[in-house]
């Protein structure tokens, strides 16, 4: 029998290879040779998989994106909805190791989508990541109106917009403070928003 190979699981290994190189050395150095020792691969192997870097950045980024929205997808409906809702908050914050390293390395690919006029379609995963968390931001307030928990009188339209900054600043203060910024202190604040646009408390 021929050896069945996971092609997708090969794509995975290789962008993850590439996270651990960005984290520690920089997106610039995320060369195909680099990425290949990462990964213990020739280099004709990732190039195999990814023939130009501007795929393989993209598939890294992606990456990032889709493994989020697969955690956000999972979180079941169980407790009080401001239980649930403080749920889907943990996912999207940088609040263990493996989600600190997808925000590291989503960092780095916006700065990189930012700076260069070439960095290939970076640009439309960050767009796309910054839609999608604006898009949780207003299911969940809308969620919270629906089920009548909210204050009488918020501009919908304007909670979301502070509940997605307040989102970004967390994340990025986790990011470059850790140590004040923990991930105690972030379910604090988050709760503490949450409250505060409460008719009554969780």
């Amino acid at each position: 029998m021929p050896k069945i190979v996971d092609h997708t699981a090969r794509r995975e290994e290789i962008a993850e290879a590439l996270w651990r190189v960005v984290r520690r050395d920089g997106i610039r150095a995320a060369s195909v040779r680099t990425i290949a020792a990462e990964a213990g691969w020739s280099a004709g192997a990732v190039r195999y998989y990814f023939p130009d870097q501007d795929g393989l950045l993209s598939f890294a980024m992606d990456l990032v994106s889709r493994r989020v929205t697969e955690r956000v997808s999972a979180i079941e409906p169980k407790g009080s909805i401001e239980t649930v809702v403080l749920r889907y908050f943990d996912e999207v914050l940088p609040l263990d190791a493996e989600r600190r390293a997808e925000f590291d390395v989503w960092l780095a690919f916006m700065a990189q989508a930012r700076a260069e006029s070439g960095a290939g379609t970076l640009q439309e995963h960050v767009d796309t990541v910054h839609n999608g968390l604006r898009q949780l931001c207003e299911s969940l307030l809308r969620s919270l109106a629906d089920a009548g928990v909210l204050k009488e009188g918020l501009d919908l339209r304007r909670e979301v917009e502070v509940l997605h900054a307040l989102l970004d600043g967390l994340a990025l203060h986790a990011a470059i403070q850790p140590d004040r910024t923990t991930p105690t202190r972030l379910r604090q604040l988050m709760r503490r928003h949450l409250e505060s646009l409460m008719a009554r408390n969780p």
